[in-house]
């Protein structure tokens, strides 16, 4: 893993405005960003990156499967008591899942570690997709690359068949976002191609848009009635809104389904660690309030206290207290050696729970810090895209940066 000064091409911005990637300036600065790219060996990207995200997302799914039948979990996680039944029957009846992006911390040497999983909502996929693998093909046919150079990315091929396998054919399928924000609008277009692809119908809706009908269920400005309907909007917010006793009834079938809400949520780094304690591509992590018991003589669950003594080590290195619920980087705060060397704005999003997680340094390279996105489609890794911040806390506007395989 190298981090390698490229000539960017030259009308690559205006082939984003044709293409209608809108936000590649963002802040007056740019977000893409191919003045320089991530070159990867294939050895890395299949044995440390690929496989491993494959094997975190099976054992996510153990988690969940514990966390819905689990009343002490679901409180943990500050699912709403009103909800349960609706996550735990969304998970015992297999709702099939559609993607997310799983945030890892990688320096082209050790395991991959988990920080994350984005499961709900997870943005930048249009650039990953889509607009990279062009990058790769154009930098290669002006020979800025080689011929033999190759990219981690089957993400869009892997939507397609995914989008096959969940629904019926023909089915129609409404995306919803929030119509003014473009990169949340790129994301839900890149899904609803796919889906096109995959023969499918694909509306688009604006989320303040959405309403009921009289029989309670709900429907487009259109009127028309929403069978199926992919969110760009999180569970943990739909959960407190004032329709949400009306989500259930209403008989739409959700993507991401409701479940996803017990995987979007930090709270399951402890739940990881606690079932796969010592698996090298987690780090160990705790409620903050279980931290606090056992630093004081309190008496955590044995399985807790077990798991926090063998950490002890790692925590004292250096660790990250971040929010359950939060988005872009927003509420964490990094100390080493017991002392606070970075905070985020928190955006409100530190009245929420907090977990504790030991600190897995981002390298730095090139005065940057790049952070992996493996995306998983299905039940399989599919891709990746980085970004990278001169702060180790990657947040909105951190860069894009383009990635590829060279052995």
């Amino acid at each position: 893993m190298k981090r390698i000064s490229l000539p960017e091409r030259p009308d690559w911005r205006a082939r984003a405005a044709e293409l209608g990637f809108t936000f590649a300036d963002m802040g007056g600065a740019p977000y893409w960003d191919e003045s320089s790219a991530y070159r990867f060996t294939l050895r890395q990207i299949e044995d440390d990156i690929e496989d491993p995200s494959t094997e975190l997302h099976a054992m996510i799914r153990e988690a969940v499967g514990r966390a819905a039948q689990s009343e002490e979990w679901l409180t943990r996680m500050a699912i709403p008591r009103p909800f349960w039944d609706f996550i735990a029957q969304s998970w015992r009846a297999g709702e099939p899942e559609l993607y997310g992006r799983m945030d890892l911390s990688y320096d082209g040497t050790g395991p991959a570690k988990l920080l994350e999983y984005n499961a709900d909502t997870p943005t930048s996929l249009y650039e990953s997709a889509s607009f990279q693998w062009l990058w790769l093909e154009e930098q290669q046919a002006a020979g800025v690359l080689g011929p033999e150079t190759d990219q981690f990315n089957a993400i869009h091929e892997a939507l397609v068949a995914r989008w096959a396998e969940i629904t019926a054919e023909g089915e129609d399928i409404h995306f919803a976002a929030f119509k003014e924000n473009p990169e949340d609008y790129a994301t839900v277009e890149a899904l609803a191609w796919a889906a096109r692809e995959a023969g499918l119908g694909a509306h688009f809706t604006d989320l303040p848009q959405i309403g009921l009908t009289d029989q309670g269920q709900l429907a487009d400005s259109e009127s028309r009635v929403i069978g199926t309907l992919f969110k760009l909007y999180p569970w943990e917010d739909m959960l407190r809104d004032e329709f949400a006793p009306q989500l259930q009834p209403s008989g739409t079938r959700f993507i991401e389904p409701p479940w996803k809400a017990l995987v979007s949520n930090k709270a399951i780094l402890p739940l990881l660690w606690e079932m796969f304690p010592g698996h090298p591509n987690l780090l160990p992590a705790f409620r903050e309030e279980d931290v606090a018991d056992a630093l004081s003589g309190g008496s955590p669950a044995p399985s807790v206290a077990r798991a926090f003594e063998a950490a002890t080590d790692a925590l004292s290195r250096g660790y990250v207290t971040k929010p359950i619920f939060s988005r872009e980087g927003a509420g964490v705060t990094i100390y080493e050696s017991g002392a606070e060397t970075e905070r985020a704005p928190d955006d409100d999003y530190t009245q929420h729970a907090m977990i504790v997680q030991a600190l897995a340094k981002l390298p730095q390279m090139g005065g940057a810090y790049p952070v992996i996105g493996a995306w998983i489609v299905g039940e399989r890794c599919a891709g990746m895209g980085v970004r990278e911040d001169e702060s180790p806390i990657t947040h909105n506007l951190s860069r894009f940066k383009p990635h590829y395989i060279e052995d």
